[in-house]
C-alpha cells in the first residue's frame, strides 16, 4: 500500500484501486497500520504526499480494510527480518487469507508459508484472471 502512494498508475496502485473498486478486500491490524503510518510520516515521503495526505491516507486505508486483533508474538522465526514475523502470524490467523502480499524479498524468499506470500504482480494477475 506504501507503494500505492507513490505510483498510484503502477501495480500497488493498481491493487489499491481493486480493493476500492471491491474486487478484493485489504486485511490489517491496528500494528500494520501503525507501521504505514509510520513510513509514511517520514520526511522522505514528503516529494510524494503531505503529512495530512498522509494521515488521510492510512485512515482511509483503515476504512477499508478488514481490520482484525494484533497477532500473537510469533513462536518460532520464519524470516530473516524478525521485524516482519508480525505479517506471517497476521496471514495465518485472519480468516479467510489466500496470500501474503509483498514485494518485501525477506517474505517473497519464503516458500513454505501457509498462507503463500505473492508479489503485487502475482496478486494482480490472479485479480484479472477472475
Amino acid at each position: 500500500m506504501i507503494a500505492a502512494t507513490i505510483a498510484p498508475r503502477g501495480t500497488c496502485g493498481q491493487l489499491l484501486a481493486a480493493a476500492l473498486d471491491g474486487r478484493w478486500r485489504p486485511v490489517a491490524s491496528l500494528q500494520l497500520l501503525a507501521e504505514v503510518d509510520d513510513v509514511l510520516a517520514r520526511p522522505k515521503f514528503r516529494r510524494w504526499l503531505t503529512l495530512d495526505e498522509a494521515t488521510r491516507f492510512v485512515h482511509n486505508l483503515r476504512e477499508l480494510s478488514d481490520v482484525i486483533s494484533d497477532p500473537p508474538p510469533p513462536t518460532t522465526a520464519r524470516c530473516a527480518d524478525p521485524d516482519d514475523e508480525y505479517l506471517l502470524t497476521l496471514a495465518s490467523v485472519a480468516p479467510g487469507i489466500r496470500a501474503l502480499v509483498s514485494g518485501d524479498h525477506h517474505l517473497t524468499d519464503l516458500t513454505d508459508v501457509n498462507p503463500p506470500v505473492v508479489t503485487p504482480a502475482e496478486f494482480l494477475a490472479r485479480l484479472s484472471a477472475r
